[in-house]
């Protein structure tokens, strides 16, 4: 079965050992935003679904429980071009100050 989206939000924050005020800062929202969608009260703006994605280097799909997996497939490029992909988002994550370096985009 595909978690909920509140769900998978809260899983999301907690893996990465985030704070709900941590994640409201980082996006651009208040605590009181993050709590709304992690207890499914409010469903975030599709410009915050996008930050909320990039944050946890998911797939908005993944979020949305469209797919359970969390990882964009590169298997079709060739390797310069998934180096290259993952170099950018190596180079935006330092860039943004994402907290938790980990690297979630793979070959598969």
């Amino acid at each position: 079965m595909i978690a909920k989206f509140s769900t998978r939000l809260r899983e999301l924050r907690q893996s990465k050992g985030l704070r709900q005020e941590q994640v409201a800062k980082l996006i651009g929202v208040n605590k009181s935003a993050i709590s709304t969608y992690e207890n499914d009260i409010r469903q975030p703006s599709f410009e915050i679904l996008v930050r909320l994605a990039n944050l946890y280097r998911v797939s908005t799909d993944y979020l949305l429980g469209q797919t359970n997996t969390r990882t964009i497939d590169l298997s079709e490029l060739t390797e310069e071009e998934a180096n290259y992909i993952c170099g950018l988002v190596e180079l935006m994550s330092k860039k943004n100050g994402i907290i938790n370096n980990t690297r979630v985009w793979r070959r598969s």
